[in-house]
């Protein structure tokens, strides 16, 4: 596993921008983007529709996930949320309590129950 990465996508930028509204429309209009190992330290993704999303490897540390649902997402395994707001937040059924708790308090990439 690599370092988060910070890339040039326009989506990308559109969240880091904080424009998660803006990017939820894009991609319900067909548009793409990879966000595989991507870094969202310190981001707020309040709102964010996470359905079809890949967050594999992705960095949370620091963000604000409060309300999101990752139900739908393609992934959150390797994902780290270290010291994230996560009120409301719903997670895969794959991934355990203890698994969203370590990654929580001490920064551990979350792994799923197979």
């Amino acid at each position: 596993m690599a370092a988060p990465k910070i890339i040039n996508d326009p989506l990308y930028q559109l969240l880091r921008d904080g424009k998660v509204q803006e990017f939820n429309q894009r991609i319900a209009a067909g548009e793409t983007v990879d966000l595989i190992g991507c870094d969202f330290r310190h981001v707020s993704l309040v709102g964010l529709v996470a359905k079809g999303l890949d967050f594999t490897d992705a960095y949370f540390r620091q963000s604000d996930l409060r309300g999101v649902d990752f139900t739908e997402c393609k992934s959150l395994k390797g994902a780290s949320i270290h010291a994230a707001k996560i009120s409301g937040v719903y997670f895969p059924v794959e991934v355990e309590a203890k698994e969203i708790l370590l990654s929580l308090e001490h920064g551990t990439r979350m792994r799923y129950r197979t």
